[in-house]
């Protein structure tokens, strides 16, 4: 079953910490990411640039709108995700545990609706 971890962290506090242990960090999830391919387990996985950069697309009564940046008041910012494959969601909290950006914020575990029809990379 596919699996979403959605890494949550203060991206001030981010910011604010040493250089070289963001680098670390980075890295430390770089190897994660080839210990879960190695187990056929890894499907995706990214950093995201950070909330100030994004935009919200709304439709409403037809109409799109577009706004600049998160409106949601909190202290922890969506800053990256995994995209995974795990036999259940015990193992998924498993490896969302492994994920150094737990360690400064939240990992949040979502299991993924199998939708058929939608394209696949086989395509």
């Amino acid at each position: 079953m596919k699996y979403l971890l959605l890494v949550h962290h203060d991206e001030d506090a981010f910011r604010a910490m040493r250089e070289t242990i963001r680098k670390e960090m980075l890295e430390e999830s770089v190897q994660l990411t080839h210990q879960l391919h190695n187990k056929g387990q890894y499907l995706s996985a990214s950093p995201l640039h950070p909330a100030s950069t994004a935009v919200l697309v709304r439709v409403r009564e037809g109409k799109p709108l577009v706004t600049d940046g998160p409106f949601v008041e909190t202290r922890e910012q969506l800053a990256g995700y995994f995209l995974i494959n795990a036999k259940d969601f015990d193992e998924a909290i498993g490896i969302a545990l492994r994920v150094p950006g737990a360690r400064i914020g939240t990992v949040e575990v979502r299991p993924l609706i199998e939708v058929s029809g939608l394209p696949t990379e086989e395509c």
